[in-house]
C-alpha cells in the first residue's frame, strides 16, 4: 500500500494557492480541468458535468492511483470544494481505501504535517482498473418520477436561501425541485469545518430519509459539486448506496421542469 494526497482546493486562486503552499507530497487536482468535463451545454448535463468513467480511470492512473493505493483528499472548505467531490468519483469506480480529511488543509497544518512549495509530478501507472459498468448516478428523467413517489427521497444540498429560490447567483432560474428537501452541505460541519460525529449525522438524515432505501436517496445541488457532501455525510451516518444527480439545479432549471419556490415543509432545514 502507498499513500497519494490529493490537493483539491476549488475557487479562482486554487491553483496559486497550491503552488504557495500544499502537503509535502500532495498533487493537484482541479474542479474544472480534473473533476469536470468539458461544459459544453449545461442545459445537458449542468455546469459540473463528470468526465466518462474511462477519461476519469486514465486520470486515476495519471495520479499514480491503483487498487494498491491508499488515497487521503484535502480542501479548505471542510470537504465541499471539492474533495468530497473527488472523494465521490474515486469510490465510485470501486475504490474503497479513499478519505477526505477531516477539518482540511488548516488540521493538517495544525497537527504539524509538513508543507511545500511547487509542484508534484506524480508517479503515474496504468488506468485504473474500473469494476462499475457506469457512474452510480440518476438522470433528470429519474429525478423527475423519484420527487413525487414516497419510496424515494431528494435533497438539495444548497443554501437555504437559494433553495427556498430568494436569491440564484450563478443559474438563470431561481427555486429548487419540487418535492427536494434541504440540507445545507456546510451544516454537517462543526466552527473547524469538522465533519458532525456519525449518530448527529444519522439521526440528521434518518428524519429526512424517513426510512427510504439508501440507494433511493438523490443528493442535488447547484452543479454536482457540494452535493457530493451530502453523500460523504450519509456515507458517513451509515446510509451507503445514496445517488448523485451530477446535473442537478444547473441543468433542471433550464430544461423546462416544474420549479418550486419557499420550504416544502417542516423537515426543510439549513
Amino acid at each position: 500500500t502507498h499513500l497519494i494526497i490529493i490537493d483539491a482546493r476549488a475557487g479562482l486562486h486554487a491553483d496559486q494557492a497550491y503552488l504557495a503552499s500544499h502537503v509535502q507530497g500532495a498533487i493537484r487536482a482541479d474542479l474544472e480541468r480534473d473533476l469536470t468535463a468539458l461544459a459544453d451545454d449545461p442545459i445537458r448535463g449542468g455546469r459540473h458535468p463528470l468526465p466518462s468513467l474511462r477519461s476519469w480511470c486514465e486520470r486515476l492512473g495519471s495520479w499514480g492511483i491503483d487498487p494498491s493505493a491508499a488515497v487521503a483528499i484535502y480542501d479548505d472548505a471542510g470537504g465541499g470544494m471539492a474533495a468530497a467531490r473527488a472523494w465521490w468519483m474515486i469510490q465510485a469506480v470501486g475504490h474503497e481505501r479513499v478519505a477526505v480529511v477531516d477539518g482540511g488543509l488548516d488540521a493538517l497544518v495544525r497537527a504539524g504535517v509538513p508543507t511545500e512549495s511547487g509542484s508534484v509530478l506524480p508517479r503515474a501507472c496504468g488506468p485504473y482498473p474500473c469494476s462499475a459498468p457506469a457512474w452510480p448516478v440518476v438522470d433528470a428523467h429519474t429525478v423527475d418520477r423519484a420527487r413525487s413517489d414516497p419510496g424515494w427521497c431528494l435533497i438539495d444540498a444548497r443554501a437555504p436561501e437559494r433553495y427556498r429560490g430568494e436569491t440564484e447567483p450563478l443559474d438563470p432560474i431561481a427555486g429548487h425541485i419540487p418535492g427536494a428537501l434541504n440540507l445545507y452541505w456546510r451544516s454537517q460541519l462543526d466552527s473547524d469545518d469538522r465533519l458532525a460525529e456519525p449518530a448527529e449525522l444519522r439521526a440528521r438524515y434518518d428524519a429526512i430519509v424517513r426510512g427510504a432505501r439508501s440507494d433511493h436517496v438523490i443528493c442535488y445541488c447547484g452543479s454536482g459539486v457540494t452535493a457530493c457532501h451530502l453523500l460523504l455525510g450519509l456515507h458517513a451516518a451509515g446510509h451507503r448506496g445514496a445517488r448523485l444527480y451530477p446535473g442537478s439545479w444547473s441543468e433542471w432549471c433550464r430544461q423546462d421542469r416544474p420549479v418550486a419556490r419557499g420550504a416544502e415543509d417542516a423537515s426543510s432545514t439549513g
